[in-house]
């Protein structure tokens, strides 16, 4: 089976590229360093010829939420409409836990593709997951400023992509199923500690300097907005486990 992978040079996306390939299907990455625009419809057709599933974990470096909204509208209606036309059966897509209700920055582009997803024909699957250890480090490489490091005031359950990656292929190569249970990480930890854990791993202490971000954002981070429901699966590598492993 071809696969399309929307995003499939990212964090996540590399992740699932391998598991697709592991699990005896053809993996097709879509993304600008493959040649393909997930903002240009005609190119995102050309390279979903012959593909029968679609799993976008595509993203934008953007945190603007009308950026964020102009993206993941076109790409997700592009990746779609092309999918539909070329006899795609399921498109996967990820999502956050509580995008949908923030609707604010970053999240306003996810809000948005969950309703362009409800809205558009043919069959899909909605996996919302919430952030991934991999996520601790990027976002100190962004914060970083000399001794101090600012870190966010932000309560997460934070969940491996290794096993998001898996998820999101067992969804593929099943019938379309709408929105699926959440995904989250086996328990809530505080944003700065996961810093100072990720510091000293490289042998680093700066100053940390926890810090509320603004906006409705902020606010729900600080506040549990982006933890999961109680019904979400949960999954078994905690953050101290993966982090002793890199």
């Amino acid at each position: 089976m071809k696969i399309a992978v929307a995003g499939g040079t990212g964090v996540i996306g590399k992740q699932v590229v391998e598991k697709v390939g592991a699990a005896g299907h053809e993996p097709i990455v879509l993304s600008r360093s493959a040649g393909c625009d997930l903002t240009n419809e005609h190119s995102v057709r050309r390279w979903l010829v012959g593909c029968e599933v679609v799993i976008d974990v595509s993203g934008s470096s953007t945190t603007s939420a009308s950026a964020s909204m102009r993206y993941f509208t076109q790409s997700t209606a592009n990746l779609l409409i092309a999918g539909r036309e070329s006899g795609v059966q399921n498109h996967v897509a990820l999502s956050i836990v509580g995008a949908a209700q923030i609707d604010a920055g970053y999240y306003a582009g996810k809000a948005a593709q969950e309703r362009m997803l409800r809205v558009l024909p043919g069959g899909y699957t909605l996996l919302r997951t919430t952030q991934f250890h991999e996520f601790v480090g990027q976002n100190i490489n962004r914060l970083s400023a000399g001794p101090v490091q600012v870190a966010p005031k932000m309560r997460l359950q934070p969940i491996a992509g290794s096993e998001v990656a898996q998820a999101l292929v067992e969804l593929a190569v099943q019938p379309a199923a709408g929105i699926v249970q959440e995904l989250a990480g086996p328990r809530e930890e505080w944003m700065p500690q996961l810093f100072a854990q990720y510091l000293a791993k490289q042998n680093q202490s700066p100053r940390i300097v926890e810090v509320p971000l603004p906006g409705a954002m902020g606010k729900a981070m600080r506040e549990g907005g982006i933890l999961p429901g109680p019904e979400a699966r949960l999954g078994i590598e905690t953050y101290s486990d993966w982090l002793a492993k890199q």
